[in-house]
């Protein structure tokens, strides 16, 4: 029974420092900055810069299979994949598009520029310059899979409907934990909206 407890306590102990570890590495990531135009019940209005990312193009619109296999590939980058073995910073938040083939994107940290980012290894990763837009955005918490990702895209659609706000077909995934933090988990679905919503909203 004692052997028991002590490795039940150990394992508590170990979950413990891996909790903490995560929360507070958080804290010291980059994040892909945004200004909030306007709160909503249960949704925003968001401004994002220009900005550019580390991308990869999957065949597949299965959400499991597209963060494992496109974290995997865009890590290995960061990590010393490249031409000069060189690591770049992590970023937060992971982006993923919502379409048949899905595309997960890494953030760049700013004070990085395209022409001296190192090359890849790997052939399918590709530089994006997503342009400056603006989205409207709701948030859940826990893990996330497809079925979550889907009603919460549904429920932020029938939102700007009841709102009357035009957006694009153009929605993402955007997940902000590593998997093994339990706790304050955050993701978000977003969606670009037509260009002239945010003059309709500033003149509300």
């Amino acid at each position: 029974m004692k052997i028991v407890l002590i490795i039940l306590g150990v394992i508590l102990l170990t979950f413990i420092i891996t909790q903490l570890f995560a929360m507070n590495s958080q804290r010291n990531i980059e994040t892909y900055p945004y200004v909030v135009n306007k709160k909503y019940d249960g949704f925003e209005i968001r401004s994002y810069d220009a900005t550019l990312f580390t991308s990869v193009k999957l065949a597949t619109k299965d959400y499991k299979d597209a963060s494992s296999k496109g974290f995997s590939i865009l890590a290995g980058y960061i990590f010393g994949g490249n031409d000069r073995n060189e690591k770049i910073a992590m970023t937060s938040p992971v982006a993923m598009s919502l379409e048949d083939s899905m595309t997960v994107m890494f953030m760049v940290p700013k004070k990085m520029k395209k022409e001296a980012l190192p090359q890849p290894n790997q052939t399918q990763i590709e530089f994006r310059e997503e342009p400056a837009k603006t989205v409207a955005a709701i948030n859940f918490g826990g893990w996330a899979n497809d079925k979550k990702i889907e009603t919460y895209k549904e429920k932020l659609k029938a939102a700007l409907d009841a709102e009357g706000i035009a957006y694009t077909n153009r929605f993402y995934f955007l997940g902000y934990n590593p998997p093994f933090e339990v706790f304050n988990r955050k993701n978000e679905v977003i969606v670009e909206l037509q260009s002239e919503v945010l003059n309709t909203i500033k003149k509300q």
